[in-house]
């Protein structure tokens, strides 16, 4: 007998409600045990119980004779008489001295059923082709010599293999691999034994792992270095990278780069977030170097203290790590500049120059989850206007849709989306909407049907399309690794595919790390397979990176190549600057994440993503009003300047916090408004350069140890300094000013003097900023409702004479939306201003 009708509705009820709660944003606030740390990752537990300079069987391998290819490379066999098969070293430079290192299993000796994975379409495409000649090694005493360029050679000590990069005169080291014997590169196995266990268990996930472990450990040393830097995504209050092993080590904790969905995370943390770039700087007085590893698996990497290894002598102004690696090969670059920019411009000449962004997405951009329709978008644009703020974009999250299907609408909130969007665009505005990777597995809903058809779906362990859970419930998840289905996924955004989008519609990829609510980790799990049989261990930190890709070829594409694409990307990798903008993630209203978020975004600009920012505000929780001024403050400095917030939060648009409080908020984006010629100027010396818009003092003073590990203070470009308040009620603050020049206040040119740190008083509708001296910067101070309505405004110059009553700027322009800029369409003019001129 069926249940009476109330009963037979119960159970589906309850299990509807246990869903909707274990995805709830209560429910997946950031909680440590439901994420794996060192201990509970068996291959970084592994790595890290090994002694520096162990002679065990798999940590003592021996470089045969080194040999010149034909394509000039300098190619090497790796061995040791207990594996399965040698491993091959290939070794190539590129200009103007940059070494990569390759290293993979030999598979002509004995194949196992899988090859290791590596990263495509990551590398520019053209590195091959710009790949130098190296001379003949010269070989003595167990030691060859390969000149890398006029001043460095690279040196491979044979048995047991080491590599060091050092300076040719001197004989100084710069960088090294291996140095403390710690590399080891697990071989694949053609067969599990039967007496190991390959399972992997984390709460109530099992992971099979059927290829077994096939992890990669070694150490890098970085020499003449007071730090180092790098290895986004993680919450930290410092700029330089901490000890995390060690003696004085409290936490023992690695940096973790894994790409997860973390609400709430810790501001304080060596654990992973949403985005992965396993590049490192070392910096000091005497050097500048990076390190940069090519792998999109699980990696997790020490900063070794001084005396990690038992040395009660340990080496000044050496810094050793261990880089961990879950699979994957070896594809790694070693570079060594003058000064760290030449760092820098190196990185991003292997993994690509940030892109040209449109000037609408320079400038302010207004958020939240979510605006409820067309009547709420009508009422959010005129209050702009009303106080007199000016914006240029607003955005919509996943509430829009029809039932989280992407590519659609709710018609019963947004039954005009084309004409809501052209109201916007009268008044040069913009609107981004949400498109998230997770597909709704919905037999009526046409993209689900298409990519089951067409088999284009991210398989389980066993072959089938993959079903995980996330924001509309039972989901599947296209395979990006494929460019086919990124092609395919690209031909989505076009005007007939995406009905109701207009021109000035662009995209926000959120969740694509890819978040999974039932996952392990909240993630997809790694025995899930992808196109070429690749493990999704192998690639996860990647699958954010090709998703973002195919999107911005998408809007490409309906551009018809003539306009520059604008998506922002909440998850990234090496080389996610040639498509668009990240941020941050889901940060928190308090202050130690107004903080925190100034050594991310300098973070971010170090390894290659200049375009960057932080939710204004705090994603979770209800800012005081206090920390909202001052974060706004703060945000117009970011180079990616947005307010957002969760929709359990009070409403927050700049003018619901009293007239005091919307004046001053008034300000702080009146100063970005009027800064933007200076930062659209700075995007395109990131976009030929890769020298970020937001940048640490010591990347203009690299000389001065004061700036080192400035963290609150920042540069935008060579010309501006700035530094938050970062603490409720604070009544004063330090602030250094680096150079010999004196800088002058951006408020009333008040002068002080460089090289020393200043007592200021802090003031309400402000914070800290300054000009420095010989420098001149570009305006418009005109303030319209938009950066579209000021194209045809005065420029102004702001001079700020140096010692010598000197002073020099740059300003570019150019239509600031096509790429008619490629052809030569800009101005980009130098002034000068001098005494005798």
């Amino acid at each position: 007998m069926d249940p009476p009708p109330q009963r037979r509705l119960a159970a589906p009820l309850l299990l509807l409600l246990l869903l909707i709660a274990a995805s709830s944003p209560a429910a997946r606030a950031w909680k440590k045990d439901e994420f794996r740390n060192c201990n509970q990752t068996p291959f970084c537990k592994r790595a890290r119980t090994r002694a520096p300079h162990s002679l065990d069987a798999p940590l003592s391998l021996a470089a045969g004779s080194l040999s010149v290819s034909p394509d000039g490379s300098i190619s090497a066999e790796l061995s040791h008489p207990s594996r399965p098969r040698p491993l091959v070293l290939r070794l190539s430079a590129l200009p103007p001295h940059a070494l990569r290192l390759q290293i993979d299993e030999d598979y002509s000796t004995a194949t196992p059923p899988h090859r290791r994975f590596h990263v495509p379409d990551v590398l520019l495409p053209d590195l091959e082709a710009r790949t130098l000649h190296l001379p003949e090694p010269k070989s003595a005493g167990g030691v060859s010599t390969v000149a890398l360029s006029s001043d460095l050679d690279v040196v491979v000590k044979h048995d047991p293999f080491e590599l060091t990069v050092r300076r040719a005169g001197s004989g100084d080291p710069v960088l090294s691999f291996n140095s403390h014997g710690l590399f080891d590169f697990e071989p694949l196995r053609e067969s599990k034994p039967e007496d190991e266990t390959w399972e992997e268990h984390f709460r109530s996930h099992t992971d099979k792992r059927p290829r077994g472990p096939q992890s990669i450990t070694f150490d890098v040393s970085f020499y003449g270095a007071d730090f180092v830097y790098g290895l986004p995504e993680h919450g930290s209050t410092s700029l330089a990278l901490r000890p995390t092993r060690g003696p004085g080590v409290e936490e023992s904790e690695p940096y973790r780069l894994f790409n997860l969905d973390v609400f709430e995370y810790l501001h304080e943390s060596p654990f992973g977030l949403y985005g992965s770039i396993p590049f490192m700087i070392g910096h000091g007085a005497r050097a500048s170097s990076g390190f940069f590893w090519l792998n999109a698996a699980e990696m997790q990497i020490d900063v070794l203290a001084p005396g990690w290894d038992g040395s009660t002598t340990p080496e000044n102004g050496r810094i050793d790590t261990l880089w961990m690696a879950e699979a994957g090969v070896i594809d790694a670059f070693f570079f060594v500049g003058s000064e760290p920019k030449d760092v820098v411009k190196q990185y991003v000449s292997v993994t690509g120059t940030p892109a040209m962004p449109q000037q609408f997405a320079t400038a302010y951009h207004q958020c939240r989850w979510n605006y409820r329709d067309e009547a709420d978008v009508d009422g959010v644009d005129a209050g702009f206007d009303e106080h007199d703020i000016p914006y240029d974009v607003l955005w919509l999250d996943i509430e829009h849709t029809d039932g989280k299907r992407y590519f659609t609408w709710d018609h019963s909130a947004f039954p005009n989306p084309e004409e809501m969007q052209r109201k916007i665009a009268d008044k040069g505005r913009k609107m981004v909407t949400i498109v998230d990777p997770h597909i709704k597995r919905d037999s009526s809903f046409h993209l689900h049907q298409e990519a089951t058809e067409k088999g284009y779906y991210v398989k389980d362990a066993n072959g089938n399309d993959y079903d995980g859970w996330c924001w509309p419930g039972s989901s599947s998840y296209p395979d990006m690794l494929n460019p086919e289905i990124r092609e395919w996924w690209a031909d989505k955004f076009s005007y007939e595919s995406y009905k109701g989008s207009t021109p000035t519609l662009y995209i926000w990829n959120d969740m694509n790390e890819p978040s999974v609510f039932n996952g392990p980790e909240v993630t997809m799990p790694r025995d899930a397979l992808h196109y070429g049989d690749v493990e999704h261990r192998e690639l996860h930190n990647a699958y954010g990176y090709y998703f973002h890709m195919a999107t911005a070829d998408g809007l490409l594409k309906r551009g018809e190549g003539k306009d520059r694409p604008f998506v922002l990307s909440r998850a990234f990798f090496a080389g996610t600057q040639r498509y668009g903008a990240v941020w941050t993630g889901d940060n928190s209203a308090d202050w130690d994440h107004l903080k925190s978020s100034i050594p991310m975004v300098l973070t971010l600009g170090l390894t290659g993503l200049p375009f960057s920012g932080a939710d204004v505000g705090g994603f979770f929780g209800n800012p005081e009003p206090d920390l909202l001024v001052r974060w706004y403050q703060v945000g117009a400095f970011y180079p990616f300047f947005r307010g957002h917030a969760h929709h359990d939060t009070k409403r927050r648009e700049p003018w619901l916090f009293g007239e005091r409080r919307t004046a001053i908020i008034r300000e702080a984006i009146h100063v970005r408004y009027s800064l933007l010629p200076y930062f659209y100027t700075l995007f395109r010396e990131a976009s030929v350069s890769g020298i970020p818009v937001m940048r640490p003092l010591w990347l203009e003073f690299p000389d001065d140890k004061e700036t080192y590990n400035n963290g609150e203070a920042f540069m935008v470009g060579s010309s501006l300094l700035a530094q938050g308040i970062y603490e409720e009620g604070q009544k004063s603050v330090s602030v250094y000013l680096p150079g010999k020049e004196s800088w002058y206040d951006l408020r009333n040119g008040s002068p002080y003097k460089g090289s020393m740190s200043h007592k200021l008083q802090v003031l309400e509708d402000s914070i800290p900023s300054f000009q420095r001296g010989g420098t001149i910067v570009p305006r418009k101070d005109r303030f319209r409702r938009s950066s579209t309505q000021m194209v045809n405004d005065p420029y102004t110059l702001v001079i700020a004479l140096n010692s010598s009553n000197a002073a020099e700027g740059e300003l570019y322009v150019d239509d600031g939306k096509s790429y008619d800029y490629q052809q030569g369409a800009f101005i980009h003019r130098r002034f000068v201003f001098a005494d005798k001129l």
